[in-house]
């Protein structure tokens, strides 16, 4: 893999943390004494923060405003971030090498910039990374558009020929590569069952960073 510029997604490509986003919802429900049904459990697999709100809201019947649940949500991640979140295996080693190669790095990422800087600082990672850049900066989704990946290259002052992209989501995957971007797939389990169409649509996949020590 060549690359003189990367682009990391963060929540499940550099950092084991998508099943927490995960179990938020089915947690406040409990926690509200609200009965969890496996097709609610269901539902939350596929779901963004926002969307979980207000599926919350909606259709589970939780008695809170939008900005209530989203603070819950923030206050609930923050912990984690600070006290347990782990690097995925292999990506310290991984980022290590990229920076002693000279290449640049950046985060591109949903995820609230305090949260984003507390969890990379938590996981041991920070200083791999030039920048950050979130939806909310950009206005923005990656459901919506790559602006973020654009944004995100031009910081890095580099070219898509030049750029990969690190993606475990199946949406962000297929943004990146309709924008032209090269796209490196990470494995996730909150995506096994969407690893086929991911290996079908990345440059590259790997299981584990570890595998790409002796990629070149």
């Amino acid at each position: 893999m060549r690359l003189q510029s990367g682009i990391f997604d963060m929540d499940g490509t550099l950092l084991d943390s998508m099943p927490k986003w995960r179990s938020l919802g089915p947690s406040i429900l409990k926690d509200a004494g609200i009965e969890v049904s496996q097709e609610k459990l269901d539902a939350f697999k596929t779901m963004c923060d926002q969307k979980a709100i207000t599926y919350l809201i909606e259709e589970c019947g939780l008695d809170r405003t939008y900005d209530e649940i989203r603070a819950d949500m923030k206050a609930r991640m923050d912990h984690f971030y600070t006290h347990e979140v782990k690097a995925k295996p292999g990506v310290e080693k991984f980022l290590s090498l990229l920076k002693m190669e000279g290449v640049w790095m950046y985060v591109a990422t949903a995820t609230d910039k305090d949260l984003v800087r507390t969890a990379l600082r938590t996981a041991g990672i920070e200083q791999y990374f030039r920048g950050i850049i979130t939806s909310g900066e950009v206005g923005s989704s990656k459901h919506e558009s790559a602006e973020i990946y654009e944004a995100a290259m031009r910081r890095l002052q580099s070219n898509k020929k030049d750029t990969v992209v690190f993606e475990d989501a199946l949406y962000a995957i297929k943004t990146a590569k309709s924008a032209g971007f090269r796209v490196a797939g990470i494995y996730d389990v909150t995506s096994e069952h969407v690893q086929e169409e991911i290996k079908s649509l990345c440059d590259y996949y790997i299981t584990s960073y570890e595998e790409m020590f002796d990629i070149q």
